[in-house]
């Protein structure tokens, strides 16, 4: 769950209050975020959902319509929110958020400054893994988009560890008011070279960098721009394939159809685990892995480099 708005103290407790904001769980991908008000109501292709249901259950809860359709109520952690926000912009996730916060060593009461903000996926990760004695500061020079994330942040409790600002760090730098005090740093910029000699002067000695770009040729000239006062420059593209596990028959005959991944073709028919002494196939079957038919493909290039020690 994600960590407690002092300014919210009752929003984020077990239990859910008039007020809080759910995910209201589907299916593993149909999920939306919803906020628990008495008196409204949610209508689904299950059925329709009484808000009032809802309140004093905990998080994690299966909720009945009077239909006998059922959601989950769950509590809105940084991994369920990336899966429901509004993309303003084109966003990170889960497998390169968590990346990012494990090379960049960001634990609680670390200071991390983030550019641009974008849509917010990264800054709640970001916040859960600094709380309760650390901040992020995050910045974007879009008005619209900053507003919007502020007002998100403060939905989901985040209010108190994350602080947002309208800035062109590109042009005009990180302020000058974080000047060494920053743990790591975090680029998400179409020219991100322009912004390393700033994020430099912001870190502390031997803090970490890192910049997300999509394209290679944006990698290649931050790295020349990381030589002057970087060191330990490294670059990493995170790939994601998920695989199907489901109960299945393996075929005992000579086509090998169905037979687990990696298994060598035979023309010889082999002996079945499932056959009983008189030959005949026994209930029960394989559990098998499979890789699923779409492998989530490139997001983008992440580049880290530790600021060198004077």
């Amino acid at each position: 769950m994600l960590p407690i708005d002092p300014a919210k103290k009752n929003s984020f407790q077990n239990t859910i209050c008039d007020g809080d904001l759910v995910i209201v769980y589907e299916r593993h991908d149909v999920m939306k975020a919803v906020k628990v008000c008495d008196g409204l109501e949610l209508q689904n292709r299950f059925d329709v959902f009484k808000h009032s249901d809802w309140i004093g259950k905990p998080f994690g809860s299966r909720v009945l319509s009077n239909k006998g359709g059922f959601v989950y109520l769950l509590a809105p952690t940084p991994e369920l929110w990336t899966l429901v926000l509004s993309h303003r912009t084109q966003i990170l996730y889960i497998a390169d958020i968590s990346f990012v916060i494990s090379y960049l060593e960001i634990i609680p009461g670390c200071v991390v400054l983030e550019s641009g903000t974008g849509s917010g996926s990264l800054t709640t990760s970001l916040a859960r893994a600094v709380a309760p004695t650390g901040h992020v500061y995050t910045f974007d020079f879009h008005e619209q988009r900053v507003a919007s994330a502020r007002e998100d942040f403060g939905r989901i409790g985040l209010s108190s560890f994350v602080t947002v600002d309208i800035r062109d760090i590109q042009g005009e730098g990180f302020p000058d008011e974080f000047c060494g005090t920053a743990d790591s740093v975090f680029l998400d910029l179409p020219q991100p070279w322009l912004a390393i000699p700033s994020a430099g002067n912001m870190l502390k000695q031997d803090g970490i960098l890192c910049s997300f770009s999509p394209c290679i040729e944006q990698v290649q000239r931050s790295c020349e721009s990381l030589k002057t006062h970087f060191t330990d420059i490294r670059t990493f593209e995170v790939l994601l394939r998920t695989y199907e596990v489901r109960e299945g028959r393996m075929n005992c005959g000579g086509d090998n159809e169905g037979a687990s991944v990696g298994s060598r073709p035979s023309k010889r028919r082999l002996p079945c685990s499932s056959a009983g002494s008189n030959g005949k196939e026994t209930k029960g079957g394989s559990v098998m892995a499979r890789p699923c038919g779409e492998t989530r493909g490139h997001t983008g290039y992440l580049t880290f480099a530790r600021l060198k020690c004077l």
